[in-house]
């Protein structure tokens, strides 16, 4: 007999099992790996761009969005630079007017070299072991991955320029002159400033020993010209490169032996560069080296020869001179001759101005026909020093003795034509466009002593005149325009000073 389910128990069995279905585990996801890579390789892709951009900023000198920051302007000259102010200028001019005129007496033509040049340019002919190249240059990369150098001195310039140009084929000797800025990253001094202005003369293409008197003599009349009275030139001669072998030799065995009482910058120049062991400033190194062996004592035939002909032609013009057998110089290239100008009383300290000697193997070296040659360089900021010491005479400008005043504005129009028609006809004239006052004009005219102030208003403009004005009795008369320039130059003669225009 089958037994009938009521309705109500299959009601609550289906019940039942939907309650089982709802209450079922819902299906853990999967975690889409691939989806993280993407965010992460995002996260990190952005940071490297970010990174990326800083660094490029960096390059560019600039700052990205993010650290923005505007550099500190800082008002004032680099360490070891300076400007020259007007108020320096009448002692730079005055050495201006004595280097061109002593260039041309002597028959020294003008040379203006690059202030850049190829870095190994400096290396080669001055030498491993100096101060100059292995401390002082200023050395850079260009953007074209070239090795450049501001240059810190003018010799290897200049022969690099002779080699170049083929200066080799004109007339010997060839004498060259230029003067501009050098570069020594050096400790800033008194003197010595690491942007520094310097005077170079040199002549190529002979060796006879009385060029290198004359090359003496021309130092001499420059700096006496300037009013430098006490003057004296060390000399001495270091020989030939073959020469000087054997002495090298000599002078470092008697270094090495007495190497405790060196300094540790001479101690170290032993294996460089001994012979500046000689040149060296400090106390104790002078009194190693006022025992050293002497390279005049040393010399072959030749040298010696030159070196006791120059001395009798340094006599011949009797020229104050002084044999230093401890002066070498500092740069490799250096033959035979070598020399400084000294100022300063005997006994008081000396002030070295600047110096020189013959380079017969540089241009050889440098890649050009063996050339003998002789120059000497002499520093314009020293000699700038040592003039305020002295209180040697400064350039005085030549005083105006006429002013144009001018009012209104068809008088400042007509004032300029007048203004470039005085300058034309050599005649100084001196004026102050920008004031506007006539009294203020007349005041400046008082201050600066003239003789004749000429006035153009509007009148004047528009009638053709000047108004002549005597600063000494107070008269005044007007005059056509035309007849001023005359007027000046021939009824004024006696009180206007009328300028030559080179």
């Amino acid at each position: 007999m089958v037994k009938k389910t009521s309705r109500k128990k299959v009601a609550t069995k289906r019940a039942t099992k939907k309650k089982v279905v709802t209450k079922k585990k819902k299906p853990v996801k999967k975690i889409n790996k691939k989806k993280i890579v993407k965010k992460s390789t995002k996260k990190k892709s952005a940071q490297k761009l970010q990174q990326k951009n800083v660094v490029t900023a960096e390059k560019k000198n600039e700052t990205p969005k993010e650290v923005k920051m505007e550099q500190e302007l800082i008002l004032q000259t680099v360490r070891g630079m300076r400007d020259i102010l007007p108020g320096e200028q009448s002692y730079w001019q005055q050495i201006r007017r004595i280097l061109d005129r002593a260039q041309n007496e002597y028959g020294f033509q003008r040379i203006d070299t690059p202030v850049v040049e190829f870095q190994n340019l400096f290396e080669r002919p001055i030498g491993k072991g100096t101060d100059i190249v292995d401390k002082e240059m200023y050395t850079f990369k260009t953007k074209g991955h070239d090795n450049v150098a501001l240059r810190p001195e003018f010799t290897a310039s200049v022969g690099r320029a002779y080699i170049q140009h083929g200066m080799n084929v004109l007339p010997k000797p060839i004498k060259l002159f230029t003067t501009g800025q050098l570069y020594r990253y050096d400790r800033p001094q008194e003197g010595r400033y690491r942007e520094h202005w310097q005077a170079n003369f040199d002549i190529l293409g002979e060796e006879d020993p009385i060029l290198d008197a004359q090359i003496i003599q021309l130092a001499y009349r420059i700096v006496t010209g300037l009013g430098l009275k006490k003057i004296q030139f060390q000399v001495n001669s270091i020989g030939t490169p073959e020469c000087r072998k054997e002495y090298v030799n000599l002078l470092t065995a008697y270094l090495t032996s007495k190497k405790r009482k060196l300094c540790q910058t001479c101690r170290t120049r032993l294996t460089t560069n001994p012979m500046r062991i000689l040149d060296c400033k400090e106390d104790k190194c002078a009194q190693v080296s006022g025992s050293a062996p002497q390279s005049i004592d040393h010399l072959d035939t030749e040298s010696r020869t030159h070196f006791k002909n120059l001395l009798e032609y340094l006599d011949e013009l009797d020229l104050p001179y002084v044999i230093n057998p401890r002066l070498v110089r500092g740069f490799d290239y250096y033959t035979r001759t070598v020399f400084e100008i000294w100022s300063g009383e005997e006994g008081s300290k000396r002030h070295s101005l600047g110096g020189g000697g013959r380079y017969d193997g540089l241009i050889e070296t440098l890649g050009g026909e063996r050339t003998p040659a002789i120059g000497f360089g002499i520093g314009l900021d020293r000699l700038v020093i040592e003039m305020k010491r002295v209180k040697a005479r400064e350039y005085t400008p030549p005083k105006p003795r006429v002013y144009l005043a001018q009012l209104g504005d068809l008088g400042k129009k007509k004032s300029l034509c007048l203004f470039s028609e005085l300058e034309k006809n050599g005649i100084l004239v001196a004026e102050s466009f920008g004031r506007g006052a006539l009294k203020a004009q007349m005041r400046h005219a008082n201050k600066l002593g003239v003789d004749i102030t000429l006035i153009i208003g509007q009148k004047e403009a528009l009638d053709g005149t000047v108004i002549v004005k005597n600063m000494m009795n107070g008269t005044q008369e007007t005059i056509a325009v035309e007849k001023v320039i005359k007027l000046i130059k021939r009824g004024l003669n006696a009180t206007v000073k009328v300028s030559r225009r080179k």
